[in-house]
């Protein structure tokens, strides 16, 4: 199936060779950040119009770190459910195409640093959420399972509380915290095993997972991001173009 058919307009030859990379192959996997969900009106941490350039009386990076969560709950989760929940959010034309991608048995996995659930909410089976998900929540002492509606249904500023008087911690990998060994191995095992490996909408700054991509043995590393990142060099192809306008001529 020829995913180069633009009819109308004429495809650059750093996105024309990605199409085609796309379009040859069978192992494909996405590691993908922030930029994945700006599309679909979620803000990232790093832009101009991110969290961190927005005025709190603490810094997000503080409040979002474990130390705080546990000395100070309440700033906590005010924060949270204010600026880290978005459960009216739609998948972008990103989270679309790579669901359609898996679907056709091209793309292999998703590894992604992102919080919001939208690559399943789009569809797609296959996803490692290395920083966990805002969908899932569970009691610190009994651990059940609470979903997003008990952070959305408890009053703001309020600290969420189990049935058996637990405290409700979202199932999310917060600064001083290490990522789940699970998770590691098996996108280690995404990576090293692709022969097309996208990396998309991530600055590439956050560490261990930006490190993951060192695995990749492949030759056919793709970096898009809108701006520039510390593995430009290292890319085979590089597109400084917003994902949705490249994902979105990758035909059915």
């Amino acid at each position: 199936m020829d995913l180069l058919s633009g009819k109308d307009h004429i495809i650059e030859p750093d996105v024309e060779k990605f199409l085609k990379w796309v379009d040859e192959s069978d192992n494909i996997v996405f590691f993908g950040g922030a930029g994945v969900s700006t599309e679909s009106g979620i803000p990232d941490f790093r832009s101009v119009d991110g969290l961190y350039n927005q005025q709190y009386d603490y810094p997000p990076e503080t409040i979002l770190s474990h130390s705080f969560y546990m000395s100070k709950p309440e700033e906590f989760f005010r924060f949270y459910r204010n600026k880290m929940l978005f459960p009216d959010a739609q998948p972008s034309t990103t989270h679309i195409k790579l669901a359609e991608l898996e679907k056709r048995g091209k793309l292999k996995g998703i590894v992604t640093q992102n919080i919001d659930g939208l690559h399943q909410k789009a569809g797609s089976i296959k996803v490692i959420e290395l920083h966990g998900s805002v969908l899932r929540n569970y009691c610190e002492r009994c651990h059940k399972f609470y979903g997003l509606e008990t952070m959305l249904d408890s009053q703001n500023g309020i600290i969420p509380v189990c049935s058996c008087g637990g405290r409700i911690k979202p199932d999310v990998v917060l600064y001083e915290e290490g990522l789940d060994d699970n998770n590691i191995n098996e996108a280690v095992r995404l990576i090293m095993g692709a022969d097309v490996l996208i990396v998309g909408g991530t600055s590439l700054g956050v560490y261990p997972a930006a490190g993951l991509i060192d695995y990749y043995q492949g030759n056919k590393l793709v970096l898009i991001n809108k701006s520039e990142t510390p593995y430009d060099r290292k890319a085979d192809l590089l597109i400084h173009k917003p994902l949705g306008q490249v994902f979105g001529l990758i035909k059915d």
